[in-house]
């Protein structure tokens, strides 16, 4: 597994090695030694999830004031375009986001560590997102930040994807500039 740094610290793309032939392919999704060797966390995750999101779906950007949560994320089924916002109190990258397209091609994860908000839009016709976390959902500590707010100003490739216009829910609808946003700490 290759770790690749981006623009936010301690986010990292994971790029993990990947057996194939004319068969098919293997690789392993997770590894507790593999991760810690290529990113220096020993890190205990206690949920996983799955969600099937049709093309257009936006869910975010997402994050818990308690019990946060670092995820390990990846796509099996489709492509999404998967953001991180830098939502800790104090930190020289506050309010800054990277984005990566993960696809079950690339076969790319990416790692958020606990205090990031996050989000993402679906590319493909649908696609299938995995995730692991480090502390369970906790629906009455979970926030939602605007998905198009000004200031944060993410890139989100919607029209080069011919998405007019995102599908969200009702919470994401509802979600709030970071400036208004309650933060932890």
């Amino acid at each position: 597994m290759q770790a690749i740094p981006t623009a936010i610290a301690d986010v990292l793309i994971l790029e993990p090695k990947v057996f194939g032939d004319t068969r098919g392919f293997f690789m392993e999704s997770y590894n507790r030694r593999t991760f810690a060797a290529a990113t220096g966390l020993d890190i205990d995750f206690v949920q996983d999830n799955h969600s099937r999101s049709a093309r257009g779906v936006l869910r975010g950007l997402h994050y818990q004031v308690r019990q946060p949560q670092g995820k390990l994320v990846r796509v099996t089924q489709g492509a999404v375009f998967d953001v991180a916002v830098d939502v800790r109190r104090g930190s020289t990258t506050f309010g800054r986001w990277v984005g990566v397209e993960l696809t079950a091609d690339n076969q790319r994860q990416l790692w958020l560590p606990a205090g990031m908000a996050h989000g993402f839009v679906v590319l493909s016709e649908s696609a299938d997102f995995l995730y692991k976390a480090t502390d369970y959902y906790a629906p009455e500590h979970e926030r939602c930040i605007a998905w198009n707010d000004t200031d944060i100003g993410i890139d989100w490739p919607l029209a080069a994807h011919g998405i007019i216009e995102p599908l969200l829910s009702a919470k994401d609808r509802a979600g709030v500039p970071l400036a208004r946003a309650e933060i932890p700490g």
